[in-house]
């Protein structure tokens, strides 16, 4: 069995490359990219912090300079080629993979989780009933609930937003549109114009699309970036997917130094285009990026163990409540605790960190060159 051999620095800038942050404009440009990266990416997390632009947003930002936010409108609620479904959060996905999350839908709808033990099915279906006549709905325009307390911070003082959930977690309810962070809510072959919903996958296929999805998006691979936040059932599949490709030679042991007690493996093709050269792009990124979100990956090809401060008591954060780790090229060279100041028009910065001995006027320069894009961004509404 043939193996291949990389160091870290080609094993990051394969990694750099399959996300998207090695080059400018990997997806092309205008409302067509959004889909490109999405499609690419496997999924874009979703995310309510809004200290500055919400996750979502700035992920495509990180990879499509002219990014705005009504592509990402557009392909929900006009176009219909993103939907948002659960990954290992909430996330926007590509609508040609509906079928591969339908197996989930189901196991939703028959075994909810305790959050919505007070659901029954006859709330779901009366909820249902009024999309049905009403057409797409928010939590707002249900104006009938017998209000009740609120029983956790993320909850409403309307029981019909667990049913509006629970019709989504099941499948039977889509997100139509956002409207910032208001959902509207649509039967789920309406607003696909559906006659019939997509054959389910199989789970065979449901784990050969996790395991494209992480080779598409990471490049080399290990069974545990592949395998991210699974449960040990869906884990030791993939695993067994990863072994025959093996045998089949459409995947490739992969030993990286320094790295020799993790197993890798990568697609054979991928090995015969490692970039020589290294860009010398900079990226502030959201810590609900692909390329952090993984936190141990990124610790282990970026010698930076990143921090998500915002539920740490303030005397006890040492980066900042929302910090953002900054690339430049192929090495993560700071941190920053940025906030946006909406009534003042301004991006502020809370604190700068810098990370190893990567300080210096050449990277300030261009941190600073990356902000005032960033601002922009922030602002332009």
């Amino acid at each position: 069995m043939s193996k291949a051999s990389l160091s870290k620095e080609q094993t990051r800038t394969l990694w750099l490359k399959s996300q998207g942050l090695s080059e400018s404009n990997p997806f092309g440009s205008g409302p067509k990219a959004t889909v490109k990266a999405i499609q690419h990416l496997g999924y874009v997390q979703i995310d309510t912090i809004n200290v500055i632009e919400r996750s979502h947003h700035h992920i495509l930002y990180s990879r499509i300079p002219d990014y705005k936010r009504s592509h990402l409108h557009k392909a929900q609620s006009k176009d219909k080629t993103v939907f948002e479904y659960w990954t290992h959060a909430l996330a926007y996905v590509a609508t040609d993979d509906f079928k591969y999350f339908i197996n989930d839908m189901k196991r939703r709808q028959k075994n909810p989780s305790q959050w919505y033990s007070s659901v029954t099915e006859a709330d779901v279906k009366k909820m249902l009933a009024t999309v049905k006549k009403q057409g797409p709905i928010s939590i707002r325009d249900v104006t009938d609930d017998v209000l009740e307390e609120k029983k956790h911070p993320w909850g409403s003082k309307k029981p019909s937003k667990k049913f509006l959930q629970c019709g989504f977690n099941g499948g039977e309810l889509v997100i139509a549109e956002r409207l910032g962070m208001l959902k509207k809510y649509d039967l789920t072959e309406r607003h696909f114009n559906w006659s019939k919903r997509p054959k389910a996958a199989t789970s065979k296929e449901v784990t050969e699309y996790k395991l494209d999805r992480a080779l598409k998006a990471q490049g080399v691979i290990s069974l545990d970036s592949a395998a991210y936040m699974e449960k040990a059932e869906p884990k030791k599949e993939i695993l067994k997917a990863i072994e025959t490709r093996v045998r089949k030679c459409t995947l490739i042991p992969v030993q990286v130094k320094e790295l020799e007690r993790v197993h890798f493996w990568a697609e054979p093709e991928l090995l015969e285009s490692i970039p020589e050269d290294v860009n010398h792009l900079t990226h502030i990124l959201s810590p609900f990026d692909p390329l952090v979100i993984q936190r141990k990956r990124f610790h282990m090809f970026f010698d930076y163990d990143h921090r998500f401060e915002a539920y740490v008591p303030k005397e006890k954060r040492k980066y900042g409540y929302f910090t953002l780790p900054v690339i430049i090229g192929d090495q993560a060279v700071a941190v920053l605790d940025l906030k946006t100041d909406r009534q003042k028009q301004e991006l502020l910065i809370q604190q700068w960190s810098w990370l190893g001995k990567h300080k210096s006027k050449a990277n300030k320069t261009l941190i600073e060159q990356e902000l005032h894009r960033f601002e922009k961004f922030q602002l332009d509404k």
